[in-house]
């Protein structure tokens, strides 16, 4: 059995009120859903595809904080 691995999800709801999941560990791997139930089901299959293309990638970047900045 694979070790389970923990990621970190931002969720931001866009000007359509669609919520927009990005796990910032994993390039490009990203969805969409206007719940969040919805998001979360399909946040973990992302993941999983995500996961099966970076086999041979180099290692996942680290989340290191979020910053607002006004400009």
């Amino acid at each position: 059995m694979k070790p389970k691995r923990t990621f970190t999800v931002l969720i931001e709801q866009d000007e359509e009120g669609y919520l927009v999941a990005t796990v910032p560990a994993l390039r490009g791997c990203h969805t969409q859903a206007k719940s969040l139930d919805t998001l979360m089901k399909r946040v973990r299959e992302v993941i999983a595809l995500c996961l099966e293309e970076d086999k041979n990638q180099p290692g996942a970047l680290e989340l290191v904080g979020i910053q607002q900045v006004t400009v």
